[in-house]
């Protein structure tokens, strides 16, 4: 279950990990779809058969399809905080794809709070470094710089 923490806790766990996702399943069909979802088929992703003859020995995942697993990481490590109406992103400053992810593969998500400040009444910007790990492999498969912003009413914000 994920943790519940209020918006004023947040200064104090900048500069810690915040959590680490579960393992994800990264199979073929995971893939496949991801290739139809952005017309990104190159072989290397969708044909098994000629990526067995690269370096790779099989499939791998697109590296946009790690980055875009982010999300649903972030929404199982992350705590949550209960005074958020909502949160967007705001970008990347950064990333970086070490490795890549075997067909078949299993990844996860390690999140590290660099910074969280202000940005006008109700809305707070977090930076996060972020770590996608592949299991049983030392090298990661991404690193990324990732910026939110989490929308929040005001009136939770305690006054000085």
């Amino acid at each position: 279950m994920q943790r519940v923490i209020s918006i004023t806790e947040v200064k104090d766990l900048v500069g810690t990990e915040l959590g680490v996702s579960e393992w994800m399943d990264v199979p073929q069909s995971r893939i496949d779809t991801f290739a139809d979802a952005t017309d990104d088929h190159q072989f290397i992703h969708v044909d098994p058969v000629r990526a067995a003859e690269t370096p790779f020995g099989g499939t791998i995942a697109h590296g946009f399809l790690t980055l875009s697993m982010l999300s649903a990481m972030h929404s199982e490590a992350v705590p949550r905080l209960k005074e958020t109406n909502f949160g967007i992103n705001y970008g990347f400053n950064k990333i970086r794809f070490m490795a890549p992810v075997p067909v078949n593969g299993r990844i996860r998500g390690r999140f590290f709070l660099k910074e969280a400040r202000l940005r006008g009444p109700g809305r707070m910007m977090t930076t996060y470094e972020v770590t996608i790990e592949i299991e049983n492999v030392k090298k990661p498969a991404m690193t990324a710089t990732w910026l939110t912003i989490i929308q929040f009413d005001p009136e939770d914000w305690p006054q000085t």
